[in-house]
């Protein structure tokens, strides 16, 4: 049975996260409560991990996992990113959006996709999740938590502990998220001149971005 780790929604215990960081550290996934809705997350830079995140979604290679990041800075060194780009991402970072951009060298070839070599990167606007990279150190790989073959991602920390509880290494509980996944804006177009392309609205307001529907 995975571990079920109560946290306070505005002063998570350290303790606990500091816990939920050493199940990452030995190759562990995790539901945390993100401001979308609720995400699986594994160590960026483990293997078995991230393909234990794909086989749990049933998603292939071609499906974009993010790069959850503690803020703009700490996302450029993992994306290629022009002005025009960063200026975009100042207006939704931190918040509830995906942005997808080229891959920078510190990504691992396994995670980008095969062909366009794009990662999703989102820097969260969560208190627990940001306090758990934090004490984590470093990004953390990401996927919205849907079940295979539904379309809404789950919301309830005992509920999913009980379904994922042989996948799982904890859920982490910090109460109800929101029920709509992130909004998601390609940006690799600005990079040669193009405009962004919204590829799902989400819990994120596209005019928050300057973009209609």
């Amino acid at each position: 049975m995975s571990q079920l780790f109560e946290v306070h929604p505005e002063n998570p215990q350290p303790r606990l996260l500091k816990q939920a960081v050493q199940l990452l550290a030995k190759g562990g996934i995790l539901a945390v409560p993100t401001d979308s809705s609720y995400a699986l997350v594994c160590h960026l830079d483990d293997k078995a991990a991230a393909d234990h995140l794909r086989r749990i979604r049933q998603v292939d290679d071609k499906h974009h996992l993010t790069v959850l990041c503690r803020d703009l800075s700490e996302l450029s060194n993992y994306a290629k990113v022009d002005n025009k780009q960063y200026r975009l991402l100042k207006l939704g970072t931190p918040g509830p959006y995906t942005f997808i951009l080229d891959a920078g060298k510190d990504i691992p070839r396994r995670l980008s996709h095969p062909s366009r070599k794009t990662i999703g990167l989102r820097v969260p606007d969560h208190r627990v999740l940001l306090d758990l990279l934090e004490q984590h150190g470093t990004a953390l790989l990401a996927t919205t938590l849907i079940p295979p073959g539904e379309t809404e991602p789950m919301n309830d920390a005992e509920a999913i502990r009980e379904r994922f509880q042989h996948d799982l290494a904890a859920v982490i509980d910090a109460g109800a998220c929101a029920l709509a996944p992130t909004t998601v804006i390609d940006l690799t177009p600005m990079g040669t001149g193009g405009d962004p392309e919204v590829i799902r609205v989400g819990q994120g307001p596209l005019d928050a971005l300057g973009l209609g529907q």
